[in-house]
């Protein structure tokens, strides 16, 4: 059974940073794209941003130079790391990737920007 576990969401002030992880059981994310989404009240879901099997990364307009998305093949574990955090930043993440014609997703992790 393939389990994503993310963790790292916390509450922060505007300008604070954090690590969120996203442990993966059950499969090999080696040949995949890992994939971080993010759903705000009353929003839709977005994508924030994904890095590709090479290591080859993209993000979305408003985090760039803020948000760095990494992985560690490894540890069967993906990245996002947030910095300059604002209070639209606000928002339940999400990490997701696609196998074998699969899509897998995590239960979320609370990120909260707030003074």
């Amino acid at each position: 059974q393939v389990q994503l576990v993310e963790s790292g969401g916390d509450l922060v002030p505007p300008g604070g940073s954090l690590r969120l992880s996203c442990a993966v059981s059950g499969t090999t994310i080696r040949y995949s794209t890992m994939a971080w989404y993010r759903q705000a009240p009353g929003k839709q879901r977005e994508l924030v941003a994904t890095i590709t099997s090479d290591k080859i990364t993209n993000y979305e307009d408003s985090v760039k130079g803020r948000f760095t998305i990494s992985r560690d093949n490894a540890k069967n574990t993906a990245y996002l790391h947030l910095h300059s955090l604002k209070p639209e930043d606000t928002a339940v993440y999400y990490c997701h990737f696609r196998r074998t014609g699969w899509d897998y997703w995590g239960q979320g992790t609370q990120v909260t920007v707030s003074s």
